[in-house]
């Protein structure tokens, strides 16, 4: 780039995404008079799914603004919880994310996840088909424009990376309504029904039992239920809303 100087300031949660050299305060960058200030701020590092609102001289401004000589920008951070309008809420996660798509589903949120590496357009294209929220952690697949909507996930460790997504996005919770192996819709079975799927231990000591209607999977409450139930009384506790009384 050869043009105007510009000056940039990123919010602290995307510094991380920025050289070292450009995390504390104003930057100088030296943009080519053409590209759009999405543009900009996608080269240095950042992706546009991190990017909130975007200040120049005081003034808020879109992606596409194309920034003039002397202008100071500030780049904020996505508000949260952050709204995802025109479509009903929901999530497609990439190959390294499994165990976060578990956790999504079994507290009843709607999260598709591949198994295998399919590719990022693959991907890309499955989000903008299927109108679902991109999670992932590479910031590569976060850039491509077919993308119908993407969030970074900023850590590497399950429990964060729940919480992380709760709290941007604040989803409805339904726990176990939902496979956990497939996303299909679990619903209630009868003992008779299942038992061709379930060996005699499993028979002679649970009565209770669910099924997944897509994949046939059948669910109770096994040796892994407690740990389970903490995932989920965890989130509804820090995430789910309060219900007002009557009396206010």
């Amino acid at each position: 780039m050869n043009g105007p100087e510009i000056h940039l300031e990123f919010a602290p949660e995307l510094r991380l995404f920025v050289p070292s050299e450009r995390r504390q305060g104003r930057t100088p960058v030296i943009t080519d008079g053409r590209s759009t200030l999405g543009h900009v701020i996608e080269s240095i590092g950042v992706p546009l799914t991190e990017a909130g609102r975007i200040v120049v001289d005081g003034h808020p401004v879109g992606v596409s603004h194309i920034p003039g000589a002397g202008e100071s920008v500030e780049v904020h951070a996505v508000e949260r919880p952050q709204r995802v309008p025109g479509a009903p809420l929901r999530f497609l996660l990439d190959v390294h994310l499994g165990t976060l798509a578990r956790r999504l589903r079994l507290l009843g949120v709607d999260a598709e996840y591949y198994s295998e590496d399919i590719g990022d357009p693959a991907l890309a294209g499955c989000s903008a088909r299927e109108r679902r929220v991109m999670l992932s952690r590479d910031r590569g697949l976060l850039r491509r424009r077919e993308l119908w909507a993407g969030a970074y996930v900023y850590s590497d460790q399950p429990d964060e990376q729940l919480r992380d997504v709760l709290s941007r996005f604040a989803p409805g919770l339904a726990p176990w309504t939902r496979c956990t192996a497939c996303n299909g819709d679990l619903a209630p079975a009868s003992k008779d029904s299942v038992r061709d799927r379930i060996e005699g231990g499993t028979e002679r000591s649970h009565d209770v039992f669910a099924q997944c209607i897509a994949c046939e999977r059948v669910y109770w409450r096994g040796a892994h239920h407690h740990r389970l139930e903490a995932i989920v009384a965890e989130a509804l506790r820090e995430f789910s809303p309060v219900p007002r009384s009557a009396d206010g």
